[in-house]
């Protein structure tokens, strides 16, 4: 295939920053769309020209570093799906194709399509932890969890922290990510100790990073590529609800 490519060019995150086209060719649909990127720096570096800068890591749909949009969606066309592991099959000869990074105020461009996640780093060390007792390891059926628990906790712990939520929302919310770090603590025995002081200083270190509120518009669950369903926003509004009650009344009693 033969391809036109209009991709985000910013030099530094105090650069204006501009689209760019480039002309790819005898583009292979067996290629991943970041093998297809590869080709092009190839040929950029050949001829003196800077490569295109952009995140990748694993290239297997795990680690969440391949963040871009591309033709306006997060990780491109193809649902439940990274942008490493879509395929050039899925577009067609003669496409023009836009490349961009995430855009939020949370995630200031580094530099081309690399942007700068440590905010999530941020509301993980807010609460991303459970208290647990060194040593072994305990028993694998001591501690009896519910099916219906452990499915939701699961499903929630699939998220790759990819940022997939964040570029969707039309506010920049992050709430997608929090609530599933949230839930898959929350859910789990292990996690009740700080289950309350844990939605709250994840959600004030959400805010004070920067990420916009949510207002369930509903757009990050569909560019989630692992589906992280919008129910876990609803069980982190509860949770909070909860513990923002719990932490009024404790302060009533010590006043």
């Amino acid at each position: 295939m033969n391809l036109t490519l209009r991709i985000w060019r910013q030099q530094g995150p105090q650069d204006k920053g501009r689209m760019v086209s480039y002309q790819v060719t005898d583009v292979s649909p067996d290629m991943s769309f970041l093998e297809m990127l590869d080709v092009l720096n190839e040929r950029l570096i050949l001829e003196g020209e800077e490569p295109v800068a952009f995140d990748h890591d694993c290239r297997e749909g795990i680690c969440g570093a391949c963040s871009m949009v591309i033709n306006g969606t997060p990780h491109g066309p193809q649902k439940m799906t990274t942008t490493c592991q879509l395929h050039m099959r899925t577009f067609s000869d003669g496409d023009t194709i836009d490349i961009e990074p995430w855009r939020a105020k949370a995630f200031p461009v580094i530099k081309d399509l690399v942007v700068n996640r440590g905010a999530f780093d941020k509301i993980i060390q807010a609460g991303g932890y459970i208290s647990a007792p060194t040593g072994s390891a305990p028993e694998a059926h001591a501690t009896p969890v519910p099916k219906a628990d452990a499915d939701a906790a699961f499903e929630a712990a699939e998220c790759i922290g990819c940022g997939a939520c964040v570029a969707a929302c039309p506010n920049g919310s992050a709430m997608l990510f929090t609530a599933a770090k949230i839930t898959h603590l929350g859910l789990m025995p292990q996690g009740q100790p700080e289950r309350d002081s844990r939605v709250l200083d994840m959600v004030a270190a959400h805010d004070e990073a920067g990420f916009g509120g949510c207002t369930n518009a509903g757009e990050c669950t569909p560019a989630c590529p692992k589906g992280i369903p919008l129910a876990t926003i609803g069980r982190l509004n509860r949770d909070f609800l909860a513990a923002s009650r719990k932490r009024s009344g404790e302060t009533a009693t010590a006043g």
